[in-house]
């Protein structure tokens, strides 16, 4: 894959602008249409990195960022993190494993909260990543929740889709081959220092060899930066592909900014204490509660 050269350089003074810009549209404020509305092609790649909880992702991109940041590459990471389905909190825990990248100029870092999504991206990724796409970045890396086999959302978004697997995962491949297994572009077996990290990466390598295309298998141990050299030169190497499966990606975009417009004037706080009134009734029919609230929808 040749890496466009870095046009406008990112200088640590337009991260405060760029933090602005993504605020806006992270939390749909006033203009964040109109900036969304101008943003114009970018061939900046986008690197996906995804697996299951405790694979070391977190690690591995921080491991990657020194990489790239040592070659004077400018790198954007979005990561993001898994909220409480009931408050909507989030921990935030990335920050902490890529605390040392903070001060490089050439590294912006956004943690973004998944609010109730329940697929590996949160519902304002593709914006937020098409800010970073339109900001000069020679890399932008998406690290998505680990939640399983719903993470095929990031395959439709990045142009390269690397899954991040660890040696204890051989008895779940089977069960991935339809999920994680189907979206990678490039597979990375971390902590390959525990046992039986060589007869995992073996099978793997055997399972992706019964695929048309041979997709590469990379040991890492992360912490370490071992393996992370190979790592990114074949990134480097991939190809760009028509990426069929963002199309679908887009279209369920749009079908849900569609019902965000038909909906914004309804509070989701208001709701829930409309619901949580309405439902201590024993008669209460969550159907017929919202027929009514689309009622006054209508005539609203």
């Amino acid at each position: 894959m040749q890496l466009p050269l870095i046009k406008n350089p990112i200088q640590l003074g337009d991260f405060k602008k760029l933090a602005r810009d993504l605020t806006l549209v992270e939390n749909d404020l006033a203009g964040s249409e109109d900036l969304l509305k101008e943003l114009g092609p970018s061939d900046t790649p986008v690197i996906g990195i995804t697996g299951p909880p405790g694979a070391g992702k977190s690690t591995l991109v921080n491991a990657m960022i020194n990489n790239l940041s040592a070659q004077g590459k400018s790198i954007a990471v979005l990561a993001i993190d898994p909220t409480s389905p009931f408050n909507l909190g989030s921990l935030l825990g990335d920050r902490v494993r890529m605390s040392e990248q903070f001060n490089k100029p050439n590294v912006y870092i956004r943690s973004l909260a998944t609010r109730g999504s329940l697929g590996g991206l949160s519902g304002k990724t593709i914006e937020m990543t098409d800010i970073l796409k339109s900001s000069g970045f020679d890399y932008i890396l998406v690290e998505t929740v680990g939640v399983g086999q719903s993470e095929v959302e990031i395959a439709g978004l990045a142009d390269i889709s690397v899954v991040v697997l660890v040696p204890e995962s051989g008895d779940e491949i089977q069960s991935m081959k339809s999920g994680l297994m189907e979206i990678a572009d490039i597979f990375v077996v971390n902590k390959s220092d525990r046992e039986g990290a060589e007869a995992f990466a073996n099978n793997l390598k055997k399972l992706v060899h019964q695929r048309t295309e041979i997709i590469p298998v990379i040991n890492t141990i992360a912490e370490k930066s071992t393996g992370i050299e190979e790592l990114m030169q074949v990134i480097k190497d991939q190809p760009f592909k028509n990426n069929s499966r963002r199309t679908f990606l887009l279209a369920e975009k749009a079908w849900k900014l569609i019902q965000h417009e038909k909906m914004k004037n309804i509070s989701r706080i208001k709701l829930h204490e409309e619901i949580s009134i309405a439902s201590v009734d024993p008669s209460f029919n969550l159907y017929r509660f919202i027929d009514k609230i689309l009622g006054s929808i209508k005539h609203s």
